[in-house]
């Protein structure tokens, strides 16, 4: 059982009311009793696993900052990351590395059964566990000295506005943060807070959460929808997963600006990237650059042939993939994206514009492409099973008749126009609260619109944060 969204208010009500009359230490003890209450409300035996976590990693790294033996360094790394992955390995892919070796053995000719265990997926483990690794990561490469306070370094790994769901901080950002007295909240930060939570809200409830029975009923029938509803039900889970996610980044930076700390952006308006590579620069920015710091660059990078670059890119993409979820549908995912970038790598004109300035008329045609690719791989991502993807796909470019989805297109079209609008506005502005800087009347509307909008969608059934399983 996890917070929803009343318990996790009143969680952040009574954390605010007492923290700022607490020292550093205080608010640090605070923060750390919060998260683990947070953490542990879900299940509490897996408590023992964010703990251990915790103490390898921050023991491991004081180690290595006391030892010059290279090789003695690499072995304190290894144990680092054999820990890590070790335990996200068996709580996450247990199962789909026993199917799956099941499945090659049987249709090799081998009758087989593989152990019936069933392993329970810790809520947030794959967020953390990057997490911590790329701190020993980075004292390993001496970019970084080991913590020597345990607190700060315990409320690093579980701070809980980001510890489900992200973003994936370095800990040569947020550590520091919490290593060091915090300014005085003033009444800038307190409603730039308020307000990023505000936007965060309307994005989960009244998009992500309002399209989800829209998307579950059209990926449920996806054997025998007609093509018009499934592109409304594609187009409704690329709306419902940005929503969804962006929505709760938007919520974790809210509520930890409240609480002197500032998190980094996970998203840049991705829906407006002109191509594949602005995507991925833009979208779950904590992900990918930690893949293209940690796997990418290590294994070469850019550097060297082409071939040897694609070759990069697609282990990078297939391992993100696999990432998401213990299924062959997200390493397919994941494959195709990192086609997507391989071929754009190879085609694409010289770069003069950055990721995020402000689309043009003429960029129209290119970011609608991007759109309609990377939607057509969310039906991967979505999809229970390969061949319920494969069903899907089937329907849709086989043209399959059936009705016009009215009632779909009722929901989905306000959805989309509301995330342009506030997506145009953030990226005209470079203000994830661009609220805060509109006159007060359009202002006003904003905030009443978004009320009413968050009454009226929040009395349905409540909808899990979809990167909750991940």
């Amino acid at each position: 059982m996890t917070f929803n969204s009343f318990e996790y208010a009143v969680l952040l009500t009574v954390v605010f009311a007492l923290y700022w009359r607490l020292g550093r230490r205080g608010q640090n003890g605070l923060l750390l009793a919060a998260s683990y209450l947070f953490y542990g409300w879900w299940d509490w035996r897996f408590l023992p696993l964010i703990w251990a976590s915790t103490a390898v990693d921050f023991f491991v790294a004081r180690a290595m900052g006391r030892e010059d033996r290279e090789t003695r360094r690499r072995v304190l790394l290894a144990t680092s990351i054999a820990v890590n992955l070790g335990v996200l390995a068996f709580f996450k892919y247990f199962g789909f590395f026993v199917d799956s070796a099941v499945g090659i053995l049987t249709r090799l000719g081998f009758e087989t059964a593989g152990p019936t265990l069933q392993v329970i997926l810790p809520i947030g483990i794959s967020f953390y566990t990057f997490q911590t690794l790329s701190y020993t990561f980075d004292v390993y490469r001496r970019r970084l000295e080991p913590s020597s306070d345990p607190l700060s370094f315990a409320v690093y790994v579980a701070f809980f506005p980001q510890l489900v769901a992200g973003p994936i901080e370095r800990a040569r950002r947020l550590l520091p943060q919490f290593e060091n007295v915090r300014e005085p909240i003033d009444s800038s930060r307190l409603s730039s807070g308020l307000t990023l939570i505000f936007i965060g809200l309307v994005k989960k409830v009244a998009i992500a959460d309002a399209l989800a029975p829209l998307v579950e009923d059209v990926f449920g029938r996806s054997a025998s929808a007609g093509w018009m509803e499934l592109t409304a039900g594609a187009l409704a889970f690329a709306i419902q997963i940005y929503g969804d996610f962006s929505g709760y980044s938007s919520i974790a930076r809210g509520s930890a600006r409240l609480l002197g700390i500032d998190l980094m952006r996970n998203f840049e308006q991705p829906y407006l990237s002109r191509n594949i590579t602005d995507f991925w620069r833009t979208w779950h920015i904590s992900l990918s650059t930690w893949l293209r710091d940690y796997l990418y660059v290590p294994l070469g990078g850019n550097r060297g042939r082409t071939v040897t670059t694609i070759r990069n890119v697609m282990i990078t993409m297939l391992l993100g993939g696999l990432w998401h979820g213990a299924s062959w549908t997200f390493v397919v995912w994941g494959g195709l994206h990192g086609a997507y970038l391989a071929v754009h790598r190879v085609v694409r004109p010289v770069r003069t514009r950055s990721a995020t300035d402000m689309i043009r008329p003429r960029d129209v045609p290119a970011v609608l492409s991007t759109f309609a690719l990377v939607t057509l791989t969310w039906i991967l991502f979505r999809a229970a099973t390969f061949g319920d993807a494969v069903d899907y796909l089937t329907g849709l470019f086989s043209f399959r008749s059936g009705p016009l989805p009215i009632d779909a297109l009722a929901l989905l079209l306000p959805a989309i126009a509301a995330i342009l609008v506030l997506d145009l506005a953030q990226r005209a502005s470079g203000n994830h609260a661009v609220i805060l800087s509109w006159p007060y009347p359009l202002r006003g509307l904003a905030y009443g619109l978004g009320a009413v909008a968050l009454i009226v969608f929040s009395g349905q059934a409540a909808v899990p944060f979809l990167y909750f399983q991940f």
